[in-house]
């Protein structure tokens, strides 16, 4: 009889194959994973870079002071979105252009399907009590929602 595996294995490999799907299914429309999170942000409404930074913490590189490697930020996912007429910089912050709106409800409907995938099989009570276990975990470890 297999033992069964702890939650880390399980965490780390599915970590692993999102990164790894979105990574190539964006790739395809010309961004990163972190450029989506950042339309997603910004689809909503304008915001500065520490609201950003904020709202997509989780998939954002972590300070390392063993190596001396500074926190990664929002600014250096957001060039290639202000080049490529997506987002424009403005005195308040960051916000999607209607070139960048329409970029994003095309990436949308691709992120939908790669969820859609992931959760094949899962009914919304199912999914809803894996969120909430989830959560419950993190808060459990000193995680809080700023």
């Amino acid at each position: 009889m297999t033992e069964q595996r702890p939650l880390g294995f399980w965490l780390k490999l599915l970590d692993r194959m999102i990164d790894e799907r979105f990574a190539s299914t964006l790739e395809e429309h010309g961004v990163t994973r972190r450029q989506w999170q950042l339309l997603s942000v910004l689809s909503t409404g304008g915001a500065t870079v520490e609201q950003l930074d904020v709202a997509i913490a989780p998939f954002l590189a972590a300070p390392n002071p063993r190596a001396d490697i500074e926190p990664e930020s929002s600014v250096e996912h957001l060039s290639e979105l202000i080049e490529s007429g997506w987002v424009d910089a403005t005195p308040a912050g960051y916000e999607v252009t209607e070139r960048g709106s329409v970029a994003y409800r095309r990436l949308a409907d691709v992120v939908a399907a790669n969820r859609e995938i992931a959760t094949e099989g899962l009914t919304t009570g199912e999914y809803s009590a894996m969120i909430d276990t989830m959560e419950r975990i993190a808060r459990n470890l000193g995680w809080a929602d700023n």
